[in-house]
């Protein structure tokens, strides 16, 4: 006898019919192995520690139940309060879970709202007053509405953490035990992080009662249709390399990662000047510009996009055919984090790595992490001319902008007198800060009500 394979489907997973609705619009047939461990122990109420990095389809896995369990048991929400709140370590994945849990829930009349530094602070204020079912938040701007007295976290429901490991790495543990210790002790808490260090560990033991435990991919495997090369390169000849890259390469969209701002802007100016259309995402843009730079890539209007690790981090754009680590990350994580941004949803994709002689410790602990060698592919034939053409052009000055509350922009030197732009700003790790708010978190509590608190240093 040949025992009967059940297929697993969202159906099978005890999802309502209005999610199942909105999952049939969107055209999402067959849950991951994510969504297959975590839906159905989420629907139970339990605790979950969930181990899966970006790209795996862990926000289906904890909106879609969460949504379910909100809409059977509807509440009278009064103003500032919240049921579920998803923190979230930068403003684009914060801004993508949200667009995600409105997708879901459009048949559920349930309320989802998003706040994160960068917009001004009336508008964070507004999106919270009248109360919200669902709210996904980066640390700073949450306490800030808290210490406002906009939003308190009293009647909370379940809490998510999202992208643990990028959390602490981005110096936000203290502005997570403050939330913590905000919210009802009787809670469901689930827990995400791509990687588990002992110090993700101690948080998760920490804040989690009996949780079950789901583990996908991890994250020393790297995608099996990207593939993946390395080019050995000075460090000054790397813009040439880059240009020739993509003039030559049948490039659909590139993602270009950079180790620094500086380093960002760099790269589009210099690939501006050799007429290829680039733009940039990374802590000293604007939220507009962020959002501008995304938009015209998706679209395709630009086709190259360069990226600081943190500003890219939940960044899902379909059809990314290159990723350039034009600089070996520090970590060798990271590198399978950038990597992951191609080959998504079944398609194939290119991931290069340019290296400099500086670089090849990186490149061991890239190599050691992911138990491959990369294929070494030698320099162009043409190289010397095209480092010749490179150092000929001209690139446009840097232009540093400062932002006013309103989110324009505007020279710097024209800062009035006793304000603070709304940029990223290195963490103060003391968490005896004056009202308790770590200013690494972005918050500033007490006496600053009415500036508008961006993420410091979080945007990357």
């Amino acid at each position: 006898m040949f025992s009967k394979v059940i297929q697993v489907t969202f159906q099978t997973l005890g999802l309502s019919k209005p999610v199942l609705d909105a999952l049939a619009l969107t055209k999402y047939n067959s849950p991951t192995p994510i969504q297959r461990q975590a839906i159905p122990t989420v629907l139970t109420g339990r605790d979950l520690l969930g181990i899966a990095q970006t790209g795996t389809g862990k926000t289906a896995a904890f909106v879609l139940p969460s949504l379910d369990r909100l809409a059977a048991n509807r509440a009278y929400l009064k103003p500032g309060q919240i049921r579920m709140l998803v923190l979230a370590p930068t403003r684009e994945l914060a801004a993508q879970i949200a667009a995600s849990a409105r997708v879901y829930g459009r048949f559920m009349q349930l309320s989802v709202g998003v706040v994160f530094g960068g917009v001004p602070n009336g508008k964070s204020v507004r999106e919270v007053s009248r109360g919200l079912d669902v709210l996904v938040a980066t640390p700073g701007r949450l306490l800030d509405l808290v210490d406002q007295r906009a939003l308190n976290l009293r009647e909370l429901e379940i809490l998510v953490l999202d992208e643990a490991d990028q959390m602490l790495d981005l110096g936000f543990i203290h502005a997570l035990k403050r939330i913590v210790a905000l919210v009802p002790p009787k809670r469901q808490t689930l827990f995400f992080s791509a990687t588990m260090p002992r110090a993700i560990k101690e948080l998760a033991d920490r804040y989690l009662t009996n949780p079950a435990e789901v583990s996908v991919a991890p994250v020393a495997t790297t995608v099996e249709s990207v593939e993946q090369r390395v080019t050995f390169v000075n460090q000054a000849e790397k813009q040439a390399l880059l240009i020739q890259l993509l003039k030559t390469a049948p490039v659909e969209r590139a993602l270009v990662f950079s180790r620094t701002k500086h380093g960002a802007d760099k790269i589009v100016r210099m690939l501006t000047a050799a007429g290829i259309h680039v733009n940039a995402i990374h802590g000293n843009k604007s939220q507009p510009q962020r959002e501008r730079a995304i938009a015209l890539f998706r679209s395709g209007e630009i086709k190259v996009l360069v990226a600081t690790d943190i500003a890219a981090r939940g960044i899902d754009i379909p059809g990314v055919s290159h990723v350039v680590n034009y600089d070996l990350p520090h970590v060798a994580e990271q590198y399978v984090h950038r990597i992951g941004r191609t080959a998504r949803a079944g398609a194939s994709g290119i991931a290069i790595a340019f290296c400099s002689d500086e670089e090849r410790p990186l490149l061991r602990d890239i190599e050691r992490l992911t138990r491959q060698k990369l294929n070494v592919e030698a320099l162009p034939g043409n190289f010397a001319d095209a480092v010749r053409t490179t150092r000929a052009l001209k690139p446009a000055p840097a232009v540093r902008e400062q932002r006013n509350y309103r989110g324009a922009s505007r020279p710097q030197g024209q800062r009035p007198q006793g304000q603070r732009p709304q940029g990223d700003h290195r963490p103060n790790r003391n968490p005896a800060h004056r009202g308790g708010g770590p200013r690494g978190a972005g918050g500033r509590p007490g006496g600053n009500r009415g500036r508008p608190g961006g993420q410091r240093r979080a945007q990357g």
